[in-house]
């Protein structure tokens, strides 16, 4: 049984570049352009990245300059930056352009819906990844809907192992998604958010929300 001290950063509840970012990604007028909303993407990982990287665990390292040996530091921690398909994409590469040497996993999961009425199963049927044993996982998904897709990447990911540290990121969640998030997920975990949105429809959408990060981002699917 976990206990949970789990950590929540809502990045909305102090202004920030973060908060300029989520305003682009958020308006209509705006999204009809998906490079500039890819590129939203990628900045609010980068800033993600630099705030997860104060967690991180750190160790001297001495370089020789051109004049003089010098003590630097250097981050001890082997990170994974995993991340479920496709929408992650431009948001895992504002991550890997900070974490630049850590190693990269990818896993999709995706709502297979039934027959009749709005109920659906998340579904993987991809799974590229190095071990995690032992390492910083950082997992990340623009859109954290009901947490069922986030929770079910991470158990897909225990196959490869099982990660010291674990962080969750995502742009925007709902506030029954962190809910899932702190019951199903072990309390070494801390959840990076842009927003948190009070509400899901009958279709499990998060509203306000920004609509299909992935539609935006790529085109609409068949």
């Amino acid at each position: 049984m976990w206990i949970f001290t789990m950590d929540i950063i809502n990045f909305a509840e102090s202004d920030s570049l973060v908060s300029k970012y989520m305003l682009e990604l958020r308006d209509s007028s705006i999204q009809t352009d998906p490079l500039r909303f890819r590129t939203n993407l990628v900045r609010i990982g980068e800033i993600m990245a630099y705030e997860i990287s104060k967690r991180l665990s750190y160790k001297d390292v001495e370089v020789q300059t051109p004049l003089a040996p010098c003590m630097c530091r250097d981050i001890a921690d082997r990170v994974v930056l995993a991340t479920i398909l496709r929408a992650g994409l431009p948001f895992h590469q504002g991550f890997l352009s900070y974490f630049d040497r850590a190693e990269n996993a990818f896993v999709s999961a995706f709502r297979r819906y039934h027959e009749k009425g709005d109920a659906f199963d998340i579904v993987t049927e991809y799974l590229a990844s190095p071990s995690i044993e032992g390492k910083t996982l950082v997992l990340v998904d623009p859109m954290l809907a009901t947490g069922a897709s986030m929770e079910v990447a991470y158990h897909a990911m225990l196959g490869k192992g099982t990660p010291a540290k674990v962080h969750i990121a995502s742009v925007i969640a709902s506030r029954q998604s962190i809910d899932h998030i702190r019951q199903t997920l072990p309390g070494n975990t801390t959840v990076w958010v842009g927003a948190i949105d009070a509400e899901l429809n009958a279709h499990s959408y998060i509203v306000p929300g920004l609509g299909d990060a992935g539609d935006l981002a790529y085109g609409e699917k068949d």
